[in-house]
């Protein structure tokens, strides 16, 4: 696809051809390569140069943080700028923002105190306040997402928004991406490859003035210590870049960047009155918005605001959660439900368990919670819907499912056909105060039946050519999705069945019952092709490669245990 200029001729002597040496351009003619002889321009390649750049920007990508961002922001129903902007005064903030000694700004504090949205608000003010010129890399990290809940996802994350703002960049990647392909990012070397090329990055004089932000480092489910202890010693090392981070109390976290050199803590328990300011105009917000979407008179809306004041105790997300039930309740009871919502997000959390205990769905939204506390990230209607089919009576079909997650009691939110839990510490206090009841045979058992639903919908599913592409040399990126699309109901199993296997592997006995079904033996045999070829039309053939690797020492760990 090059344009190749004739100035070097085929049949030049050796030593010109020695001198012909290749360089590339950086500014605005990224994707352009040219030859070069004695000053002069050789040859020119434009095609190849931009194909490989975007070939090693799909390798990198995990997600897209400004996409993650506005979903962020429509869960929690919009960005309110009365509901941040006070942090823009908060004297840590200025002498971060505005000075050169604090160069690491530390919002802290409990579940629920608006943290993310602090940041989404400070990143879109950042944006505001200096144009279009202002580098601003940022990552969310989520707990209940495997794709974005590791260090080295972070460090991907920050890599690939700054080479989106800033393609030239992308050289600091190719250097080590032309040798080891999508390895370099998901290898045992993996995390020394990412900080060496995010540090290396961030040194380019081109970023003077960036901006670096973390939201939710306590979601950080692997590699939390490393990511720590690179942020702690690169905001110090680099005076030019600035970095913004989020997390909860926790004391692993504060251990390490309380004693981090260059930081500005922010610890929303100590900045009360603000924090209190910005929930009031939350709740005048929420109450605005429910008198006209339910009609209610001018003494119901002030008894609700009032209930809402005395019993928020500052917590964003108590407020949204209580808002999110009474739009689901008659305009006559509303008053009678408040009683219903006790102060405190913990005691909250107990009475929506309570309550969907006593609900005529009771069995079957304990098998969706536990389903959706075993799963590795949010999944779709389609897909929890494979998974849960033939385990229980009382689920017919998809259909039903709005419904059932309805009756979840807020711990569930459906976005776009997704579902998620509506926040992480909805999901922690399940785990933590309602595992007996949700997991009764414990949660080694629930990977289990994951793992057996997993096997079954990929025999149900998987077959030769299930796109009916007929051209098996067609590059995955150039396959057009059918609608609908045959795979949308197995992409999950399809991806991490494996996972769900090495992790019920704790009893022999379970590892005996799979093995003598021969379950695994006859999906391998009858399905592993068209396995291979459905990881290929995902995208994932990589991570195929990783789970036939896990279960081969799996089957060797097995044999020995159970005497196979």
């Amino acid at each position: 696809m090059g344009v190749h200029s004739p100035l070097i001729s085929p049949h030049a002597d050796s030593h010109t051809k020695q001198m012909a040496t290749s360089i590339s351009h950086d500014g605005n003619n990224w994707g352009l390569q040219a030859g070069v002889v004695n000053g002069n321009i050789g040859s020119i390649t434009i095609g190849q140069t931009e194909a490989s750049d975007r070939a090693c920007l799909r390798d990198l990508r995990t997600t897209d943080p400004r996409d993650d961002k506005e979903r962020i922001k429509e869960v929690n129903g919009g960005l309110l700028e009365n509901c941040y902007r006070w942090i823009l005064e908060n004297e840590a903030f200025k002498q971060w923002h505005y000075g050169q000694e604090n160069r690491l700004l530390w919002i802290r504090g409990d579940p629920g105190k608006g943290k993310t949205m602090l940041q989404c608000g400070i990143i879109e003010e950042l944006a505001r306040l200096h144009g279009s010129g202002a580098m601003i890399t940022f990552f969310f990290c989520q707990a209940t997402d495997n794709r974005i809940n590791t260090a080295k996802s972070v460090l991907r994350g920050l890599i690939y928004l700054l080479i989106e703002q800033k393609p030239c960049l992308i050289t600091y990647v190719r250097n080590r991406y032309d040798k080891a392909g999508k390895d370099l990012f998901e290898d045992v070397n993996a995390w020394s490859a990412l900080t060496s090329i995010l540090a290396s990055i961030l040194e380019d004089p081109s970023l003077q003035g960036a901006y670096v932000m973390i939201d939710a480092l306590d979601e950080c489910e692997h590699g939390l210590e490393h990511l720590l202890k690179f942020v702690s010693e690169t905001s110090a090392a680099n005076s030019q870049v600035k970095w913004l981070v989020s997390s909860r109390n926790h004391a692993n976290i504060i251990e390490h960047l309380a004693s981090a050199t260059h930081v500005a803590p922010i610890q929303l328990e100590l900045n009360e009155n603000s924090v209190s300011e910005a929930v009031k105009e939350f709740i005048r917000q929420q109450m605005n918005s429910l008198t006209t979407r339910k009609g209610y008179n001018a003494e119901t809306h002030e008894k609700i605001k009032r209930y809402l004041l005395d019993h928020s105790q500052d917590t964003f997300l108590w407020v949204a959660l209580v808002c999110r039930r009474l739009t689901l309740t008659s305009r006559r009871h509303a008053l009678k439900a408040l009683e219903t919502f006790p102060a405190g997000l913990d005691t909250l959390y107990q009475r929506m368990f309570s309550h969907v205990q006593q609900s005529e769905d009771a069995e079957l939204c304990t098998l969706l919670l536990r389903t959706l506390l075993t799963v590795y990230r949010p999944v779709t209607l389609l897909e929890l819907g494979s998974l849960l089919e033939g385990r229980s009576e009382d689920y017919d079909d998809i259909c039903s499912l709005p419904e059932i997650i309805a009756a979840c009691g807020s711990f569930l939110v459906l976005r776009e056909n997704t579902i998620a839990f509506v926040h992480q510490s909805a999901k922690d206090f399940l785990l933590q105060s309602t595992s007996a009841q949700i997991f009764p045979r414990g949660l080694v058992d629930e990977h289990y039946e994951v793992f057996s639903q997993s096997l079954k919908v990929l025999h149900k599913t998987l077959r030769r050519d299930i796109y009916d592409i007929k051209s098996p040399g067609i590059s995955a990126f150039d396959i057009i999705t059918p609608s609908p699309d045959p795979l949308a109901p197995a992409k999950y199993a399809c991806i991490l069945w494996v996972d769900h296997l090495d992790m019920c592997m704790g009893s022999a006995e379970e590892t005996h019952c799979w093995l003598a079904r021969g379950s695994l033996d006859v999906f391998l045999q009858e399905k592993y092709i068209h396995w291979l070829e459905a990881l290929s039309i995902l995208r994932n053939v990589s991570h195929g490669i990783k789970a036939m690797k896990k279960l081969e020492q799996l089957c060797q760990v097995s044999s020995t245990e159970c005497k196979w």
